[in-house]
């Protein structure tokens, strides 16, 4: 093993983009350098956000990034998206200090992806990076590293490092080699078919001009009318302020261009909703929705059949459509795992958590066990 050194980072931009770029991949767009700048210069995290940027990099000797990986010191533990309120109430309750923790994700974005960004021809494997992270913890006095919407193959590794597993649950749509949307509605049972097609045929119907963005079609009228739909949302759901800044939609326009894809409704050549969804290489990852007007299923019609659609078309595996929402396994998005990994610090806390997780990683199976009984695909025999 190389001789290795750990950095952190309190910006994006101290690390060239090709180098980090070389150690993310190019699959997933939420790790890529591009989209944690956009959230940088917009303000987005960093500041008051309570996401400082911590980025870690791994060099060896000679100074060459082996692996990086998107950090955060945390000071709360909102947009996240893998709740651990309680165990920081818990901890608080007892004397302890939850916060500040380390967070390795990609903010404010529920899409499973790699966390611990190794260069392929580094000839090192992910845990020299988590012990790293590791020994951050301990050196910066935080009380905890958690990992989240980490891959399968990292979640292992983590496991094997001592690190404590989690399980939760999204729900996908997956392409079994679908020619077009009627080729995938056939192989669901009859009713469901049915109420699929009478959804869209009322969305279509709603007197809304419907289109798919991609990129530089994606005007500033669209970015501007977008951000209100997103803030009008996270007021409905959460009643408190939107997370993502007004200039961070025609940054992420600019700097991941046709990986941007923006499903919208038009009235009289306004915006009024809109679905935003970014593109990997082999994914479409559903992000975001607001609309400003209510019309029937037109919420399922942005979100999910056009996704579809785009999928199907582009020859894509799959649609990531986010986080919760047991009404998509009806529209043909089943539930699948998600995992993260975390390192506690405090040995109490971390027997007390890893006594919780025991008993939450099975019923968490079977939960997605039980879901799929709700397929809307046909059986055998059907």
């Amino acid at each position: 093993m190389p001789e290795l050194s750990l950095s952190l980072h309190r910006a994006i931009a101290d690390i060239p983009p090709l180098d980090w770029d070389a150690c993310a991949g190019a699959d997933n767009p939420f790790v890529s350098h591009a989209f944690l700048l956009a959230l940088e210069e917009s303000g987005s995290v960093g500041g008051r956000s309570g996401w400082l940027p911590q980025h870690a990099a791994l060099r060896d000797e000679a100074g060459r990034l082996l692996a990086c990986a998107p950090c955060y010191a945390k000071v709360h533990s909102q947009g996240e998206y893998v709740f651990d309120h309680g165990w920081a109430d818990a901890f608080e309750r007892a004397g302890g200090s939850y916060y500040p923790k380390l967070q390795v994700a990609a903010p404010f974005s529920p899409v499973p992806g790699p966390r611990l960004l190794v260069r392929p021809d580094s000839g090192i494997g992910v845990e020299a990076l988590a012990q790293g992270l590791v020994q951050a913890c301990g050196q910066l006095d935080l009380s905890s590293v958690h990992c989240t919407f980490c891959t399968p193959r990292e979640w292992e590794a983590l496991g094997e490092a001592g690190w404590l597993q989690r399980i939760g649950t999204q729900f996908h749509w997956s392409n079994a080699g679908y020619a077009d949307f009627e080729s995938f509605l056939a192989a669901l049972s009859s009713r469901k078919r049915k109420q699929i097609k009478r959804e869209r045929r009322d969305a279509e119907n709603s007197g809304f001009v419907l289109k798919t963005l991609r990129g530089h079609e994606i005007t500033p009228k669209h970015w501007e009318a977008f951000h209100r739909f997103y803030v009008s949302t996270s007021d409905k759901k959460w009643g408190r302020s939107a997370y993502l800044k007004k200039s961070f939609w025609p940054l992420l326009g600019e700097r991941l261009g046709d990986k941007v894809v923006l499903m919208v409704a038009e009235q009289e050549g306004e915006p009024v909703a809109g679905a935003l969804n970014l593109l990997g290489t082999d994914a479409l990852y559903g992000r975001n929705w607001g609309c400003l007007v209510e019309a029937p299923f037109l919420h399922f019609e942005l979100c999910y059949y056009r996704a579809i659609d785009f999928a199907i078309e582009h020859k894509l595996s799959r649609v990531e459509a986010g986080a919760q929402g047991e009404h998509k396994i009806q529209r043909g998005y089943l539930p699948v795992p998600t995992y993260s990994a975390h390192w506690i610090q405090h040995p109490g806390l971390r027997r007390a958590i890893a006594d919780f997780l025991d008993r939450e990683r099975p019923a968490m199976m079977a939960e997605i066990e039980a879901l799929h009984e709700a397929s809307p695909f046909k059986r055998k025999g059907e």
